[in-house]
Formats: C-alpha cells, sequence, structure tokens
C-alpha cells in the first residue's frame, strides 16, 4: 500500500534525523526553535509556541535547555515586562549552521539507495501528494 510505503519511509527518515541531532546532543525541537528564530526572527515565547505548535510547557523546557546552552537569549520585553522575547545567539547560528550540515547527511544517508535523477522523481512526486 503506497501510504504505508510513504509512512515507513517517513519514519526511517525521521529516525535519521532524530539519530543525527542526538550525536550533536539535539532533539528535533531544539533545531526547529533555532530554525524559527533564525529565519522568522525574535518572538516572544508565547508567539513563538503559536508559530511551532509546541505545549507552552514543552516550550518552557527546551527554551531552558537552549538557553542554559547559551544558544538563544530570552530578555524581558521592555514594552511588556511581562513577556519575554526570545533571540538566537550567534553561537546559535553557529549550532544552526553544524546542525544543517548534519541533517544534510542524514538526508544524503535517506535518499542513498537511489540514483540522482531517482531522487530528483520522488521529491517531485511527494511535492505533488502535498496540497
Amino acid at each position: 500500500m503506497p501510504s504505508w510505503l510513504v509512512g515507513q519511509a517517513s519514519q526511517r527518515a525521521q529516525t535519521l534525523v532524530g539519530e543525527a541531532l542526538a550525536q550533536e546532543g539535539m532533539r528535533r525541537q531544539h533545531f526547529t526553535v533555532l530554525t524559527s528564530l533564525s529565519e522568522q526572527g525574535e518572538a516572544s515565547q508565547a508567539a513563538l509556541g503559536r508559530r511551532l505548535w509546541i505545549d507552552r510547557s514543552d516550550l518552557h523546557a527546551i527554551v531552558g535547555e537552549l538557553e542554559r546552552d547559551g544558544l538563544i537569549a530570552r530578555v524581558r520585553d521592555p514594552a511588556d515586562r511581562r513577556r519575554n522575547v526570545v533571540t538566537i545567539t550567534s553561537a546559535g547560528k553557529s549550532t544552526l549552521k553544524r546542525l544543517n550540515a548534519v541533517i544534510d547527511r542524514a538526508q544524503r544517508e535517506f535518499v542513498a539507495p537511489l540514483t540522482a535523477g531517482e531522487r530528483r522523481t520522488l521529491i517531485q512526486l511527494l511535492g505533488r501528494l502535498l496540497p
């Protein structure tokens, strides 16, 4: 069944990416937060959670871990002292660059059994299945 095969392939890809991130001491949600801050800019902690669909308590823990490692900074918003604004630090940007390379390697490993033409076709076909 195509749906089962796609699900199994997705699970394999997620495992490869998850293992690659774990070797760097990171989880997928760490990567997601860093990517969002890098690409979409700073945000209040609440807005970041809504942006990424991450539960408030889960995000609090993730932000705490990233802040502890110096990858993000959390400061009080001068316009509204009740909220924190989260930004990526220069160390966070460097880490994100390294993580992107790690994920790229995992992606290459995932599609390694395919020829270059098959890879392009796979990407095109999968793109057509998405709304």
